[in-house]
């Protein structure tokens, strides 16, 4: 489990990526090593969000071998680039971050900064690359391993769940660009923190899965926007804690990766299709980690990795995911 498991306790022809023996009706896919001129070093548990507006990704924080990091950094492809914002959220990690699609900037919450779980709200302008704290009125318990994603119905930058220190959360919010509102839902998870959460570009709703909690998080919900709904696949993935989700422009679907399950880092891959998920059989993978950054790169056509952790420590590798149907 990673530190604070929070606080909490190139290319490949297409015929070649994947095995003889992989199913035919399951994609090709593989995870491309990639070496940018520029790289952040290690690090892990970094907020993360591909910002639209400047066709970049974005990544915030985490931590190294040695302290909680202030660092924003941007990948446009080809090479990461440190910016240099006169003014960023203090240093800390498990924070999460989501592009709000009415104002066109990323909206960042909460994290661990290793005595606080945090409650603050930041905001990510690329066209002038800065950093802006928001002033809510009202706003979530502070957290780390909140789960924040872009509404499927309205693009605003909405939240779910985290752990507070004490107690694991279960509150659905919505940030109305200068407020945090809560979203009154008929059905709602039960409380967690560090799940995997991704917005299903194909069936306009958001995918949840797993996470750390006190009550078995074992279990698959979407949302549309409006109200939660429990799933009821045939198989699951193995439960999990500081995994990623992201969905695949190419296959159209959401794809998980990795995380944390029982103490250990893994590395299996897995495609959620709108109602089942089923496992991928990726002729390469990344090590097992827990802890990094995963979005959907529509520049590339690919799932862009980065980082994480492992028994090892902290990891500075990026990669891509390639897929075809």
């Amino acid at each position: 489990m990673s530190r604070l498991s929070l606080s909490l306790a190139g290319a490949l022809a297409v015929s070649a990526l994947c095995s003889p023996s992989f199913a035919l009706s399951l994609p090709r896919c593989t995870w491309l090593p990639k070496s940018p001129a520029q790289s952040p070093s290690p690090r892990a548990a970094m907020a993360s969000a591909y910002d639209p507006s400047s066709a970049k990704l974005v990544i915030f924080g985490g931590y190294d071998a040695g302290a909680y990091l202030q660092e924003t950094w941007t990948y446009d492809g080809l090479t990461w680039t440190q910016e240099q914002p006169s003014l960023s959220p203090t240093a800390r990690a498990a924070a999460s971050m989501a592009y709000d699609a009415t104002q066109g900037t990323l909206v960042l919450f909460g994290g661990y900064d290793g005595a606080t779980h945090l409650g603050d709200t930041w905001i990510w302008d690329s066209a002038s690359a800065t950093w802006t704290q928001g002033t809510p009125t009202h706003h979530p318990t502070g957290v780390s391993g909140p789960m924040l994603f872009t509404d499927p119905a309205n693009g605003h930058a909405d939240m779910y769940g985290g752990y507070s220190g004490q107690f694991y959360q279960l509150t659905t919010w919505r940030w109305t660009g200068t407020d945090w509102q809560t979203v009154p839902t008929a059905h709602t998870p039960s409380a967690r923190a560090a799940a995997v959460v991704a917005l299903d570009r194909a069936a306009h709703e958001v995918v949840l899965f797993g996470g750390l909690a006190s009550v078995n998080p074992w279990n698959t919900w979407t949302f549309d926007g409006s109200d939660w709904t429990l799933r009821s696949p045939a198989q699951q993935p193995p439960n999990r804690y500081n995994s990623r989700g992201a969905f695949d422009g190419a296959l159209g679907h959401v794809v998980l990766f990795g995380g944390g399950a029982g103490g250990a880092a893994i590395s299996d891959s897995w495609q959620w299709t709108g109602s089942n998920w089923e496992e991928l059989q990726p002729v390469h993978s990344p090590t097992p980690r827990e802890s990094f950054a995963m979005e959907w790169f529509p520049p590339t056509g690919s799932i862009v990795l980065f980082g994480g952790e492992n028994g090892g420590g902290q990891l500075g590798d990026t990669r891509w995911f390639v897929a075809r149907p």
